[in-house]
């Protein structure tokens, strides 16, 4: 196993594989390779610093990006456009990302350089939470779990193997850059010797390979206040990723997403359904009840002669203003239901009330059908 090896192949993924793929892939590889399962075996170390130098890479979509395009010749001295070599300020650049960082002040792969680059802020992390729509009413307190890049325990996040530490790297005086002699210009690149952290260490930690972060599961406490609604988002300050050598943590956003109801559908803080009521209801007037999410019941009066459609509001029954005060209402739109099924008695009761009609109950109806009367007389006319 050589260095030049495709990084690919190492993490035996397709080059189309996504971010999700080749994290997996790496994790499997390197738990199968690593010195401590076995035994100390100089080719299964060399193996796992080979899929993890593979991993490094391919896992940051800029560094992937160059990888794609120059193969290993990306992160040689000078790179694929021969901008030249050498360490300790004699050569150019050491990639391609310092003549960016140069010439536009950001890196054209993979972010600034020196103190900023090794000591990154983590990442920031998304978590979706799906939730009820009872449970955004009244808020919550739940705990999730989360699998998330944590600070090493073995070295506390130092990189440094137990009982070693850092020291300031002799190439750059602890600068974490370099400057160089390009015809006219003096430029300044990226450290090749502690890759811009101004430190180096001599013993990595064997736990995180000098990273200072290793793949921890976590147990969070996550509280959802009431009136939260589809998409509100809970920031964990903090809770992201740990950054690289004790750098500060990114952080933690949690995405909620509220369950269609049975009854109710949402607008804002309005909660919305049709309710069915029988035409005699409706013609004689009378009252519903519809649950509010509180618990209670919301009697609403059904004015006679309601038709279907029509909406009546319960002010203050509906979803709670998120941070705020009050709440939103209820809104019954009804629909008006004919009954399918009558016994001798409601149709010989239904056949009196028809011959008392006299087109004024109904004057909706009435005035269609007149209307339509008039269209037929100018066609025969």
């Amino acid at each position: 196993m050589t260095t030049q090896t495709d990084f690919y192949e190492l993490l035996e993924i397709e080059r189309t594989a996504d971010a999700g793929v080749i994290k997996s892939a790496y994790r499997k590889l390197a738990m199968k390779y690593h010195p401590d399962k076995n035994g100390g075996c100089t080719d299964s170390e060399a193996k796992f610093k080979a899929v993890s130098e593979a991993y490094e890479c391919l896992k940051d979509p800029q560094k992937r990006a160059a990888y794609d395009r120059f193969g290993h010749a990306a992160f040689q001295n000078g790179g694929p456009g021969g901008f030249g070599g050498g360490r300790g300020g004699q050569g150019g650049f050491s990639d391609l990302g310092d003549i960016f960082e140069t010439i536009f002040g950001q890196s054209g792969f993979g972010g600034g350089g020196g103190q900023r680059q090794a000591n990154r802020r983590g990442a920031d992390l998304r978590y979706d939470m799906e939730i009820t729509l009872d449970e955004a009413y009244h808020g919550k307190s739940t705990e999730i779990d989360i699998e998330v890049s944590a600070p090493c325990d073995t070295c506390d996040g130092s990189g440094a193997q137990p009982g070693t530490g850092v020291k300031t790297c002799g190439t750059c005086k602890g600068h974490g850059q370099v400057r160089a002699q390009q015809g006219f210009f003096v430029v300044e690149r990226t450290c090749p010797s502690c890759q811009g952290a101004g430190q180096v260490i001599d013993s990595p930690c064997r736990s995180c390979r000098g990273d200072g972060r290793i793949d921890k599961h976590k147990s969070l406490s996550v509280n959802i206040p009431a009136g939260v609604d589809e998409g509100t988002r809970i920031r964990l300050t903090g809770e992201g990723e740990a950054g690289a050598r004790g750098a500060p943590a990114g952080d933690l956003y949690i995405f909620l997403h509220v369950k269609r109801h049975a009854v109710f559908e949402r607008d804002g803080t309005t909660l919305f359904c049709r309710v069915p009521v029988s035409f005699t209801t409706a013609s004689l007037g009378g009252s519903i009840e519809v649950p509010g999410l509180d618990g209670s019941r919301q009697e609403i009066r059904i004015p006679a002669g309601i038709q279907s459609g029509k909406q009546l509001r319960q002010r203050g029954a509906g979803m709670p203003v998120l941070n705020g005060r009050g709440h939103g209402d209820i809104v019954v739109q009804i629909d008006v239901e004919t009954p399918t099924r009558l016994s001798a008695r409601q149709r010989e009761l239904l056949e009196a009330f028809r011959e008392t009609e006299t087109g004024e109950e109904c004057p909706q109806t009435s005035g269609f059908f007149t209307k339509i009367k008039d269209i037929w007389s100018e066609i025969k006319d």
